[in-house]
């Protein structure tokens, strides 16, 4: 009885330290718990965002002052969300089947991402429309806007 007691005890010790040197294979070394809860990250560094595709709306606004102060609203408006920490990716697409750009944006849900959004010029007059998608990326992604400033010549 005592021995198969010790026997007992012997395997669930190697079986914790198989598990342990398991777990420990699985650890980054270069892992940053302070980074990794500033950024929201999960155990394996991702987090949910909402991406957003811009595509062509139905009123194409003509080329003149009221198309450049439109724009120019579109670019302010994505470099204040940007400086308050919810627009993490914005650019422009290729035009094909009417994607004109896309955002991601640093919410957790399709209707804030859609509050966001309409606080846009482009969308408020119809120059474009927008699709909301649900995504899970590398928490990473919300450095882009810091390291974007540290890269950009112009403003």
């Amino acid at each position: 009885m005592r021995r198969a007691l010790l026997m007992s005890l012997f395997c669930s010790t190697l079986s914790a330290a198989s598990a342990n040197a398991q777990e420990a294979q699985l650890a980054n070394p270069d892992f940053k718990p302070e980074l990794a809860k500033q950024l929201g990250a999960d155990k394996i560094g991702m987090r949910h965002y909402v991406m957003v595709i811009l595509k062509t709306g139905p009123n194409k606004i003509p080329a003149g002052k009221e198309r450049d102060a439109m724009f120019a609203g579109h670019f302010a408006n994505m470099k204040r969300l940007a400086n308050e920490g919810k627009l993490m990716v914005a650019g422009p697409a290729d035009g094909v089947d009417g994607w004109r750009g896309m955002f991601f944006f640093a919410v957790d849900n399709i209707d804030a991402a859609r509050e966001l959004t309409a606080t846009d010029p482009v969308i408020q007059q119809g120059e474009m429309i927008a699709e909301y998608h649900k995504v899970y990326l590398s928490a990473a992604l919300m450095q882009v806007p810091r390291i974007h400033k540290q890269i950009s010549a112009k403003n």
